[in-house]
């Protein structure tokens, strides 16, 4: 797979919430911050919405907004209107006038990832991607979101596959979108991706993770100096080149010990450590545990 396929299919998303949010008149609401990922895509109208320490913007009729990682935000009919606290609810949502035909529609959603390499994967990624209706391509978002809503009222033989497939589905078009552009002090993955040298370099090291790469030898794959490349990656990814080769073996490793169906030997061999004991080694100095109770007290927690 390439990088970004990778990076969706370790956060395995699943367990869909998808519900209509309509309003009228004045409203406006606020909530909290909480770590999963959350969209919307506006269907009728507009509102406003405002992330903390930052001013308003609208969000106009076909405007699809996902937050890989949702902070503490507030939506409103209007920018300057007072907010109430609400929580998630995962029923439809009605603002302001409850009686007549709503003059504001959109379809909200969230989701849940594998917590366990959340944070790394999450890192590589923008806080937030918008893509407004004239970009066209809410159209195509918008036929991936019904498909979830429609899968998430049933209760078919096959849902949880079928929802994790269409949600990982709706992550990469989002984040493929080529409008997608990191914070200008951010960085991550989608930026190295646009950039054809470390493009090259990133599908290498996802192609083949076990391989013994330095960075003399993944400065050939960019066509550039040693020095050259190891600056540009560092700037473009936020680390080094075996870095962060270190920090998505140990993320493939993660998954593996939480998924429990492989042995120490044949992890360490899909990773590239020489046996079960560098790996464990390796794996000790990064994590602060050995593998073994790492996979027992993640399940643990996993399950609690």
């Amino acid at each position: 797979m390439d990088p970004l396929s990778d990076i969706i299919a370790l956060l395995r998303p699943n367990t869909a919430i998808s519900k209509p949010i309509t309003g009228r008149g004045e409203w406006g609401v606020r909530y909290a911050p909480h770590d999963a990922p959350g969209f919307t895509i506006i269907l009728r109208g507009s509102c406003w919405i405002a992330f903390e320490g930052e001013e308003p913007w609208k969000l106009e009729k076909g405007s699809f907004l996902l937050l890989p990682s949702t902070p503490s935000f507030t939506l409103s009919s209007h920018p300057g209107i007072a907010c109430e606290q609400r929580d998630p609810m995962d029923v439809p949502v009605r603002h302001g006038e409850q009686h007549g035909a709503p003059e504001f529609e959109a379809l909200g959603g969230t989701f849940r990832i594998e917590a366990i390499n959340a944070p790394l994967v999450l890192a590589l990624l923008p806080r937030m991607i918008h893509i407004p209706h004239s970009a066209g391509r809410s159209v195509r978002l918008g036929r991936v979101i019904d498909l979830i809503m429609e899968e998430c009222s049933g209760d078919e033989p096959g849902k949880d596959m079928i929802l994790q497939r269409m949600l990982e589905v709706l992550l990469v078009e989002a984040l493929r979108w080529p409008g997608v552009t990191p914070d200008d002090a951010r960085v991550g993955l989608l930026t190295g991706l646009r950039d054809p040298a470390l493009a090259r370099v990133l599908r290498a090291i996802h192609a083949d993770v076990r391989a013994d790469w330095t960075v003399a030898g993944l400065a050939q794959i960019a066509a550039q100096s040693r020095s050259t490349f190891a600056a540009r990656f560092g700037a473009v990814l936020g680390c080094g080149p075996i870095e962060y080769l270190t920090r998505w073996r140990m993320a493939l490793a993660k998954d593996a010990l939480l998924r429990g169906a492989k042995t120490l030997d044949r992890i360490a061999e899909d990773i590239g450590y020489e046996s079960a004991s560098a790996f464990s080694t390796a794996f000790r100095k990064r994590l602060g545990c050995p593998p073994g109770r790492f996979a027992r007290t993640s399940g643990l927690e996993d399950t609690a």
